[in-house]
């Protein structure tokens, strides 16, 4: 689960201070230490593009750029007698990573959770025993990943659904590959009005930017980013019914649906703890995790006064074990946060981001500057770029931040290399779904993208 969830950064309303605080540190933007950590940063970022065809592990390129910047900066502040400034500022990116990392952990232990549980598995089968036809499918997996993206991640709640498209599309290559760019563009834009819904929409909810009901202002929005490209699809599907290979429903696991309701309260808990306590959202989701440890330990119990009879019936299965779970997170994903989130920390203390926003935010225009972001995620990773623009810290309102959430939410559903959505259905529906097959239709997924921008400024402007 490389989103969240593809579910994907900052807990603390600190961004703002740590700009000014960069802003009184030296320019080193004209010196050599400067262009070398702009030569790792590039390099890395090139390598974890070409992930899926070198097979490296996007994690590893963008830890170790972090490391050698952060040593750029403190040979040469060393040499300025300022050692202690670099050791404040990489305290601060730290724990802003730190707490990021508990809060993903838990959401993503949630959902390994209910996948071991059979939810997932359960509503997969219960959509393709239905028999429902192409059209029919078309428009249930988009509208399911619109609904379950804002609650699990756009990457987990697309597999699920290209699962389904999978199993009663084998014959119908066309239909696969309509429906998984139709899957991935409403996964991205279900996750755009929802704090849980992805990494960038969490950054700016906990970054303070925009509080928590604020942003369900971008759900009309999101949803004409999702309907104007499919309804374009729609008059190129397949007629007729899929035949389904398998009719057989999977049954959910005891306690999974329990599981279900304690994430949701979870999720309350969070936003709980912010809004009414103004205590770190991470702090209630570290508390809901309790919710999952104390029911994995009844499940863990019952299952074992229940063992014997089990043997007997189904052969030996292992007890719930919630570690096992928390090992299963993303692991690389959440070293890919660590990477990203220090390698751009050290790029803003550098004064690079101070430059950037002068151009991008003060001479084209916040407008300009925030539809490019969106577009610009459809290229570079959405998570860095919304990351480099709260460091920057850029002076706009509540409708231009609502803005850049949008963008940088759906943006990336321009291209399949654009969100770990995209990418990671290439894989499973390898030869059907291509990325000349999504690039097809990027000019009606693009329409959408502007309409969605239009009718932000018509209801929220």
């Amino acid at each position: 689960m490389k989103s969240l969830f593809l579910l994907l950064s900052l807990l603390f309303p600190t961004l703002a201070a740590a700009s000014d605080a960069a802003n009184k540190n030296h320019d080193l933007t004209g010196h050599w230490a400067g262009f070398a950590a702009i030569a790792f940063f590039v390099v890395a970022y090139v390598l974890v593009i070409f992930e899926e065809q070198i097979h490296l592990r996007k994690s590893k390129p963008v830890m170790a750029a972090a490391g050698v910047i952060w040593i750029l900066i403190a040979i040469v502040y060393s040499g300025m007698g300022e050692s202690h400034a670099v050791e404040v500022a990489i305290r601060h990116n730290f724990l802003e990573y730190a707490e990021l990392f508990f809060f993903l952990l838990v959401a993503m232990t949630y959902i390994n959770a209910m996948i071991e549980r059979g939810v997932f598995d359960a509503l997969r089968d219960w959509l393709v025993a239905k028999g429902f036809s192409y059209r029919q499918l078309f428009w249930f997996t988009g509208f399911l990943a619109f609904f379950i993206s804002p609650v699990a991640d756009n990457l987990t709640t697309a597999l699920i659904m290209c699962a389904v498209v999978l199993s009663v599309g084998a014959k119908a290559p066309k239909f696969v590959a309509l429906a998984c760019v139709n899957i991935v563009v409403s996964a991205n834009a279900g996750g755009a009005f929802s704090p849980f819904g992805d990494i960038t929409t969490l950054m700016v909810w906990q970054n303070g930017n925009v509080d928590f009901w604020t942003f369900f202002k971008l759900f009309v929005p999101s949803l004409v980013n999702f309907l104007v490209p499919a309804l374009i699809m729609n008059f190129f599907l397949p007629q007729g019914n899929p035949v389904a290979e398998n009719t057989e429903i999977f049954e959910i696991k005891t306690g999974g649906l329990v599981i279900v309701g304690l994430f949701l309260l979870t999720i309350v808990t969070a936003v709980s703890f912010h809004n009414v306590l103004h205590i770190p959202p991470v702090y209630g989701m570290m508390f809901g995790l309790a919710y999952l440890k104390f029911f994995g330990f009844y499940l863990k119990k019952r299952e074992s006064s229940l063992r014997n009879v089990a043997d007997a019936m189904h052969g030996p299965k292992e007890d719930f074990d919630i570690f096992r779970k928390i090992a299963q997170a993303e692991w690389d994903t959440l070293f890919f946060f660590y990477g990203v989130i220090m390698a751009v920390g050290g790029l803003g203390f550098l004064g690079y981001l101070s430059l950037a926003s002068q151009f991008i935010y003060v001479d084209l225009g916040p407008t300009t500057a925030n539809i490019l972001v969106g577009i610009m995620s459809a290229i570079v990773d959405n998570i860095p770029v919304m990351f480099a623009v709260l460091t920057m810290s850029p002076e706009m309102n509540q409708w231009q931040w609502l803005l850049v959430t949008l963008t940088a939410g759906v943006g990336g559903s321009l291209l399949s290399i654009g969100s770990a959505a995209g990418v990671a259905l290439m894989g499973q529906a390898r030869g059907q779904y291509t990325f000349f097959s999504h690039l097809k239709w990027t000019p009606a997924i693009a329409l959408g993208y502007f309409a969605s921008i239009w009718v932000h400024y018509l209801i929220n402007g």
